[in-house]
């Protein structure tokens, strides 16, 4: 019995009392006998309400302790994931879709040289440099679509500092209805790490020794290099020159097309993730341009990102794959191998 048909029971029973004293001036035994049987019925009703609800209260009182240690955890965790937030090495961001700036870590506001608080509601394409803006916008207005996360790099400038080469890491924040209502943003500045790495091969590369035939001369091959990253263009063009390879180094697909309409290279080597258009896209404007032709160009796609799929790349019409961490000795065979020259 609830608390509503207890209540609704009492009423029923002061009714009869009422009547039995409004229309009885003695009565029978045997209307005393009903009303006793109803009082007993009503009090044992009465213990049974109070036994039910005497355990809820145990059971609420169990809840409420279970929640207060939930809460307590919770709190806890929290606080723990606040502080990796907070102190994590690299800058971390969270803005709209649009890239306004909602919440930033301490090394987002020393990155930029700007008090945390004053980075909310900022655009974040404020602090990359005008030159690379249109591309920076192109690929946060791309982040809503996707569901991993995209990598990119570009030139971002902090509040009276000097220009800096970063690495980013973006993905979207859905809510239930699988809408993007926010973006996460992982900016690291590369410059150094470029510096003490990556210079030193662009000044004084040798091809290290590797169980990779090679042949002694491959003077005169025309391979043509897409690739959106400038160093990235400047370090193959170099180790691919040493064998007397002619290179032909482009940053766009449409600028790979200009050039495929005026000559027809031996090899064609392309990076898969590029804006606006990428290498999946080129492998299918030049498979035109070959049935248009009659040519038969050997490809290669060429990725930063080790979880990039060789199978896809495969199945997309290059002939072969290989990462740029890859040892140059294995760049300039593979090229070497898809002109015939091995």
């Amino acid at each position: 019995m609830n608390e509503e048909e207890f209540t609704t029971n009492i009423k029923i029973i002061r009714q009869q009392i009422e009547a039995l004293h409004g229309h009885i001036s003695s009565p029978t035994q045997e209307q005393v006998n009903q009303i006793i049987e109803v009082l007993t019925t009503s009090l044992a009703d009465l213990q049974l309400f109070q036994e039910q609800r005497q355990a809820s209260l145990e059971l609420m009182e169990i809840i409420q302790e279970e929640l207060l240690q939930q809460n307590e955890y919770l709190a806890t965790e929290r606080q723990h994931y606040y502080d990796l937030y907070q102190f994590a090495p690299d800058a971390y961001l969270l803005t709209t879709p649009q890239g306004i700036i909602q919440k930033a870590n301490r090394a987002a506001a020393e990155l930029f040289n700007v008090p945390q608080e004053f980075l909310v509601s900022k655009p974040l394409a404020n602090f990359v440099v005008e030159a690379e803006r249109s591309a920076f916008r192109t690929k946060l207005n791309r982040l809503p679509s996707i569901d991993f996360i995209e990598e990119w790099k570009t030139v971002m400038c902090p509040r009276s500092g000097q220009p800096f080469e970063a690495s980013l890491m973006g993905t979207p924040v859905r809510d239930f209805k699988k809408s993007s209502v926010s973006l996460q943003i992982t900016i690291r500045n590369i410059t150094t790490y470029k510096q003490q790495n990556l210079q030193p091969q662009y000044a004084n590369f040798q091809l290290a020794e590797a169980n990779v035939e090679i042949p002694r001369s491959l003077d005169g091959l025309q391979v043509l290099f897409v690739d959106d990253e400038t160093d990235a263009r400047e370090f193959i063009t170099v180790v691919l020159e040493q064998h007397g390879i002619c290179v032909t180094a482009v940053s766009t697909v449409a600028q790979a097309i200009r050039e495929l309409e005026q000559s027809r290279p031996d090899v064609i080597i392309s990076d898969i993730r590029m804006p606006d258009e990428d290498g999946y896209v080129l492998i299918q404007k030049v498979k035109a341009i070959e049935a248009e032709k009659g040519w038969q160009i050997p490809t290669a796609a060429l990725t930063a990102y080790l979880a990039e799929d060789r199978a896809k790349a495969i199945k997309a019409g290059f002939q072969s794959h290989l990462h740029k961490l890859a040892e140059p000795t294995e760049l300039v065979a593979m090229v070497a191998q898809l002109a015939k020259r091995s």
